[in-house]
């Protein structure tokens, strides 16, 4: 049987071993240690951010920057219905409602019809939003940058200044993704909006194992978030806490092999952009679109999403998976649509129409920092070899 091709694992290619032996020998394994502080250090000075607050997961970012954003029980955020479930499922942790929006071309969420909800479906009056549906304040906006792109985002951050909205950077996939043009040109994803959080889960673009990191430019609220984030401790000597704190403190191990990984994220950048633009190359004059990256960013290319129409090939996405993973190759299928998840039948949807479509046909490509050309060419015959039938 030919070997495994993973759709997306990481890459151990620099100082890992080095600096998470260190952090072993030197004792410092769990949340003490150095190398907590300089992961931090180092990605706020890559993403020029003042700060940055390393925690447990993406998903505890993103649940810190709502207590941050001030949302609580009857407050509502605005989220897309096409992404991971793990952007939404805080806002239900601070007692808060989701409302779901359409994605783009670019998979991410639709600023024009974000657009047309608030003029149409919101009362704006003396600085508070409120939904006419609900009767309850929309106080945020979580922007997903969904697989290392981004869609109309300069459009989004201006309704949200109109608005009043505080906006929560899901930049989760999106490390290294920098703006080209525009009003942000050479700005991160993740360091515009009022927070911005990343994710270093073992799929991404560089991994801590299992963690997180949330940036802002304030440094009172990243002060906070710090404090949040290690159980709220007002005296650690004598352990008083004066508020509800989290245990979504990172490790040092964790830190340490962080630390290696973004030592080497340009390079993987470069190894994924190549994989990318030999996949496109291939996908010309085929019935198959590799879905673009915008054009006013450089993106990360972390995920490829390839635009498999039944009509065009005779077969979906899903059957297509299913022929690849027999030849061993992995691939997947889009996130379940949030809005159709079980926890949210009950939450207002507005306008979906283009996440159904892409729903039902996108399938990510293997797109590991460490895929070889030989791959990537063996996984276009497999693909191209079952459209000729």
């Amino acid at each position: 049987m030919s070997k495994s091709i993973p759709l997306s694992v990481p890459s151990f290619q620099g100082n890992e071993l080095k600096y998470v032996s260190e952090a072993i020998s030197t004792e410092w394994v769990s949340t003490g240690g150095k190398f907590v502080d300089q992961f931090e250090q180092a990605v706020a000075h890559y993403l020029g951010s003042s700060d940055a607050v390393a925690c447990q997961s993406g998903t505890a970012g993103l649940h810190i920057s709502l207590i941050l954003a001030g949302v609580g029980a009857q407050d509502e955020v605005i989220v897309p219905t096409l992404t991971f479930i793990a952007a939404v499922n805080p806002v239900k942790y601070v007692g808060a409602e989701p409302v779901f929006m359409d994605c783009d071309d670019h998979l991410c969420l639709d600023a024009d019809k974000l657009e047309r909800f608030l003029k149409q479906e919101c009362h704006f009056k003396q600085g508070i939003l409120t939904n006419k549906h609900s009767q309850k304040t929309i106080k945020a906006l979580i922007y997903v940058h969904v697989f290392g792109n981004s869609g109309n985002f300069e459009k989004v951050y201006e309704l949200c200044q109109i608005y009043k909205i505080k906006l929560i950077e899901d930049a989760t996939e999106s490390l290294g993704t920098y703006f080209t043009s525009g009003k942000f040109k050479g700005k991160f994803t993740g360091t515009i909006g009022d927070f911005g959080v990343y994710s270093f889960n073992g799929n991404k673009i560089i991994t801590t194992g299992g963690g997180g990191m949330l940036v802002c430019n304030d440094p009172m609220q990243a002060k906070r978030a710090k404090y949040l984030t290690t159980q709220a401790k007002d005296d650690e000597v004598r352990f008083i806490h004066h508020e509800i704190g989290y245990n979504y403190r990172m490790t040092n191990l964790q830190a340490a092999l962080g630390l290696a990984q973004l030592e080497n994220l340009e390079k993987y950048i470069r190894v994924k952009q190549d994989n990318y633009k030999n996949y496109r190359q291939a996908f010309l004059n085929t019935p198959y679109q590799l879905l673009p990256f915008n054009s006013n960013i450089r993106p990360n290319y972390w995920f490829y999403s390839l635009v498999v129409d039944p009509e065009k090939i005779g077969i979906t996405n899903l059957q297509l998976m299913q022929k690849l993973q027999e030849r061993n190759i992995q691939t997947r299928p889009i996130w379940y649509l949030n809005h159709l998840q079980k926890p949210y039948q009950c939450n207002q949807v507005y306008n979906i129409e283009k996440a159904l479509y892409y729903f039902e046909r996108i399938l990510s490509l293997p797109c590991s920092a460490n895929l070889l050309l030989e791959d990537v060419q063996r996984i276009m015959s497999a693909i191209l070899g079952e459209n000729d039938g």
